[in-house]
């Protein structure tokens, strides 16, 4: 961004007695921009969240919004609105006084409520509900109820604890789509802590993924899923699949190989500071290509391995078959099966190879990636 984030997170740590959960960490959030913070449990991104919010204090550094410091500001006067992962429905209130209790805190008239309530309850599909208690609610309803709560007030920012998470998978499938595009309709900043990562994939802007209480690489959803900036982002991302493989750099290229590789996979360095040793490569299952022995492989550059099937399963679409490759052993998915014992070679393009050195991805030290203009503490795998 060429001028200041609407939301700035400037250098924020925060510490519960010995233990930092976050350090150092800032973030950009551009005006009507849609942020998910993704990641495992304990890397900090519902703590960011609730700092963000209000209900946590920074030990040091500070948080802004339009310019304006709110660090140290209560969650009533920071312009922002949370939805809970647990609801937090009045379950003695109607449908409609959860949704206007806001407005009730505020001190508006009953009327300029009940207008504000209906405008919500058309907008969230809930007309016809706002008699009723949350008991006699779905869960995807009782969701709708806590994000027109949330929308209301009117917030500057809203926020989303994962809202999802309680909602079983047909239903998350179809409210997620539908909180992206009311999003976008009101133009709202939103920023959306989850831990699934197809979820972040489909509703952000922009992916920011924490781990260790600092950001480990942030970008677009294409970017962190086709250009992990780490062994560690890449795992996260998808590409759970581990080979080590002997990396010899001379110049601006450096050759891979490996026992079971078919020969040697040759690859341009470009800006990476790259020196001889041990390198990760990793994979998703569904971007290599399973070949049996004597089949012609695909006329494409990348790295072919021997290996033996040792189980085939069935998770839909798609066989999945475990193959041992050397001492190590990896996924791999084909549209039809091959049967357990059978040689087979596997073969993955060179666009869906990630490769680190090892020295780097045991450390734990990963590269950060920028979209705001922000400079970001280093990652941790």
């Amino acid at each position: 961004m060429t001028s200041a984030p609407f939301l700035h997170v400037d250098g924020v740590s925060v510490t519960y007695g010995k233990t930092r959960i976050l350090d150092r960490l800032d973030l950009g959030v551009a005006k009507g921009e849609f942020v998910a913070l993704l990641g495992s449990s304990g890397c900090g991104k519902t703590t960011l969240l609730r700092t963000i919010a209000g209900f946590s204090t920074p030990t040091e550094g500070a948080l802004r919004v339009d310019g304006r410091d709110v660090t140290r500001a209560p969650p009533d006067r920071r312009g922002m609105a949370l939805v809970f992962q647990s609801y937090a429905l009045w379950p003695h209130m109607t449908v409609a006084a959860n949704i206007g209790y806001g407005l009730k805190l505020k001190r508006q008239s009953r009327t300029e409520i009940a207008t504000r309530v209906d405008e919500i309850q058309n907008l969230l599909g809930l007309n016809g509900l706002g008699e009723r208690l949350p008991t006699a609610l779905s869960g995807g309803q009782r969701q709708r109820v806590a994000l027109g709560r949330a929308l209301a007030v009117n917030p500057d920012i809203l926020l989303l604890d994962e809202p999802l998470s309680n909602l079983d998978a047909r239903i998350r499938l179809s409210v997620r789509h539908e909180i992206r595009a009311l999003q976008r309709r009101l133009g709202i900043t939103a920023i959306h802590v989850t831990h699934d990562r197809e979820e972040a994939m489909v509703m952000a802007d922009r992916i920011v993924i924490l781990d260790a209480g600092r950001i480990a690489q942030q970008g677009t959803p294409e970017e962190v899923y086709n250009q992990p900036a780490s062994a560690f982002v890449a795992a996260f991302m998808g590409a759970e699949n581990l080979l080590q493989l002997d990396g010899q750099v001379s110049g601006s290229s450096a050759a891979f190989s490996h026992p079971a590789a078919a020969s040697a996979f040759t690859r341009q360095t470009g800006e990476e500071t790259w020196r001889s040793g041990a390198f990760a490569a990793r994979f998703r299952a569904e971007a290599a290509v399973l070949c049996a022995a004597g089949e012609a492989r695909p006329d494409a550059h990348g790295m072919e391995f021997q290996g033996k099937v040792t189980s085939v399963s069935y998770p839909g679409g798609l066989w999945r078959h475990a193959v041992t490759i050397g001492n190590d052993s990896v996924l791999v998915d084909a549209p039809r099966c091959l049967p357990e014992g059978e040689a087979v070679r596997v073969f993955i393009p060179t666009a869906s190879l990630f490769l680190f050195p090892m020295s780097e991805a045991s450390s734990g030290m990963a590269s950060t990636s920028r979209s705001d203009g922000f400079s970001a503490a280093p990652g941790q795998d």
